[in-house]
């Protein structure tokens, strides 16, 4: 299993600290970086954002082996059209290092706000799907694209192509809609905030859809992402939990150790010593996990990424 690093659009997602994890990242080995795609908070607009595809700009021609994507950019506010044209030139730009993450949307807040319609979880996925037809049709298929769905139309559409092959990301562990399109359409699946015994469940339901389609299970890398906390003394840890608490000030004010049960139990975090993450780490990999997502939320405590660096990247970093 491999270990790599997705951050999300939080108000302490500057360009500066982007800067500086991009580099980061590159300099320490990690063999991944992953952004996830948000509007800037509406309340809180002057402490800044991240645009994903500006940032994987930079990334793209500031790096030159990392992995990179979106996770995920969502078709409820991003046009597929756009999206594959612009995950066609990163992917150029780094020399076939882009991943292109694709999900349905979920967060109500920023779609009211801005004026897109999320819907339902029906419309959601069925315009998921949709969206789906329309980026493979035009990033794999040589013809020109007529397309007449509910929620896109094309007229004899034609992207470049670029001679490295895209590969597609699937976000989301639903067995009755997500999986089946994983199975069709994904390069990689990201089972998202799932337990390790649900993530083996669900390998082996994608391995049966996978069958269906004529696919094998190796067609499709399984990934899975969590908040991963790390400390070796008293004094990191609470270092740690108070990076945490800023944050994510949503979270309840709770003495230490019960804070952490309260994290473990609640809300899935991996935290604790280089050896108790490393030994919840394994079950993934058991689990059939064969990259690791961790989210780095607390980007004004670099500390946390030097430890994970140090302690845990060794022991997961098999070749790609």
């Amino acid at each position: 299993m491999r270990l790599s690093i997705s951050i999300e659009g939080l108000p302490a997602t500057n360009w500066a600290n982007w800067k500086v994890l991009v580099q980061t990242i590159e300099q320490a080995g990690f063999p991944s970086l992953f952004c996830s795609d948000h509007f800037p908070d509406a309340n809180q607009p002057e402490t800044g954002s991240l645009e994903v595809y500006t940032a994987l700009t930079y990334l793209a021609d500031h790096s030159q082996r990392v992995n990179f994507g979106t996770l995920v950019s969502p078709v409820s506010f991003r046009d597929p059209v756009v999206m594959a044209r612009q995950a066609i030139a990163l992917n150029d730009l780094s020399e076939g290092r882009m991943i292109l993450g694709i999900g349905s949307g979920w967060q109500q807040d920023e779609h009211t706000t801005f004026g897109y319609d999320l819907g339902d979880i029906k419309t959601r996925m069925d315009r998921l799907e949709e969206g789906l037809k329309v980026i493979t049709q035009l990033t794999r298929s040589d013809k020109p694209v007529t397309f007449d769905g509910q929620f896109y139309k094309l007229r004899e559409a034609r992207l470049p192509h670029s001679k490295y092959p895209l590969r597609l990301l699937i976000g989301g562990n639903g067995k009755k809609r997500t999986l089946p399109l994983v199975a069709r359409y994904a390069d990689v699946w990201s089972a998202e905030w799932a337990t390790a015994d649900a993530i083996q469940e669900r390998n082996v339901l994608l391995d049966n859809l996978l069958g269906k389609e004529g696919r094998q299970p190796h067609d499709v890398k399984r990934t899975t992402i969590r908040v991963i906390l790390c400390w070796r003394n008293d004094a990191e840890r609470e270092q740690q939990l108070d990076a945490l608490r800023r944050a994510a000030p949503m979270l309840p004010a709770l003495p230490t150790e019960q804070f952490i049960q309260f994290l473990k139990e609640n809300i899935y975090i991996i935290c604790g010593t280089p050896n108790e993450v490393i030994e919840k780490l394994h079950t993934f990999e058991t689990a059939g996990i064969e990259e690791f997502m961790c989210q780095y939320i607390t980007l004004d405590h670099p500390e946390l990424l030097s430890i994970i660096a140090e302690f845990i990247l060794p022991h997961f970093n098999s070749p790609q």
